[in-house]
């Protein structure tokens, strides 16, 4: 099959990234409107947690969002395109199910994410402590896949939930979209973060530096937010985003303070210490709260969702730390350095 790629808007797309692999190369042709679709058994060989299935997924996904450059927007839905995306899904959920930690309940769930590690490991600690301000202009780099569009893979939930669920969820969601307020949209703030890290703020500008660790995290929400069947899994993935984050982010705006990186880079994680505090009791007690009063049979997906982000957020600190303390860029190309970190 071929399509007019003529229809596609110009205008704010990203471009294409390049391909990692047979898997991401056919689907880029596909997208051009120069190659077949995809096979189940293209995917079949792929490593599931490699760069080329992550990226190939990532493309798909999306075409839900800003789409590309060159690539028509009437692929979003189409045919072909759907079912070499449920093969990619299929293979990746199918992984997760298997590899991510399980708990026996919610309740189980939510206890470890309260439990802060007492030898201070993990990403922030590590970045609040020691770490370099190169080291945190790579952290948004590969971060900036996802909170140059903050909140939006949550909103897709909205229309499968309803009563205190949904009214809880949309509060969230008010404040994630900056209250009303243009300026202070949660996406907007990290772009003036990289500006103040003297990083490119267009969006999916990192998308061939980022690696297959990152994207495997952006593209969970994006399979949970798209399909109804896992509209628990997406609440419980957000539960964990919201729980873990305040004190991450405390630690994080010590790290921009201790490094220098500007006003901005502070003020984004500041903000999210005290709004992420009450999201966390909103989305406990509402959110989780009224989904599982309307429909207690989904409370092993919910589980299943706060268990599977920790385990692909592990995944990618390890890559993180481990490049890190090697002395090594965590990116798949390291970036130019930044004029706040020229002598």
């Amino acid at each position: 099959m071929t399509h007019d790629v003529r229809m596609a808007r110009s205008g704010a797309e990203p471009r294409l990234p390049s391909a990692r692999g047979r898997l991401s190369a056919a689907l880029e042709e596909y997208l051009r409107g120069t190659g077949p679709p995809l096979r189940h058994e293209d995917v079949a060989g792929a490593p599931v947690y490699g760069d080329d299935l992550q990226l190939a997924l990532y493309l798909c996904y999306e075409l839900h969002y800003r789409g590309f450059a060159g690539v028509s927007e009437a692929l979003e839905w189409d045919p072909d395109l759907l079912r070499g995306r449920a093969a990619l899904e299929h293979r990746f959920l199918t992984a997760l199910r298997a590899d991510a930690p399980g708990h026996d309940s919610v309740e189980d769930s939510l206890a470890d994410l309260l439990v802060e590690p007492v030898d201070g490991t993990g990403v922030s600690h590590y970045l609040c402590t020691e770490g370099e301000l190169w080291q945190l202009r790579e952290y948004a780099a590969q971060r900036s896949l996802y909170h140059l569009k903050e909140a939006d893979p949550h909103a897709w939930v909205l229309p499968r939930l309803w009563g205190r669920a949904k009214a809880g969820m949309a509060a969230v969601e008010f404040d994630e979209f900056g209250g009303g307020r243009p300026d202070r949209v949660h996406a907007r703030l990290f772009a003036d973060l990289m500006t103040d890290l003297d990083l490119d703020t267009t969006y999916g500008h990192y998308l061939d530096e980022a690696t297959a660790e990152a994207l495997a995290t952006v593209n969970l929400m994006s399979l949970l937010g798209l399909h109804r069947e896992l509209r628990g899994a997406l609440v419980g993935h957000f539960a964990a985003v919201e729980i873990t984050s305040s004190p991450a982010s405390r630690r994080l705006a010590e790290a921009m303070r201790r490094t220098g990186a500007g006003p901005a880079a502070e003020h984004f994680y500041d903000e999210h210490v005290e709004a992420d505090a009450v999201h966390e009791q909103v989305v406990r007690h509402d959110v989780i709260g009224g989904l599982l009063a309307e429909e207690p049979h989904l409370a092993p997906d919910v589980a299943f969702g706060i268990d599977v982000t920790g385990f692909l957020e592990d995944r990618f600190a390890d890559r993180l730390l481990g490049a890190w303390r090697a002395g090594r860029s965590s990116l798949r190309t390291p970036l130019r350095p930044g004029i706040s970190i020229i002598s």
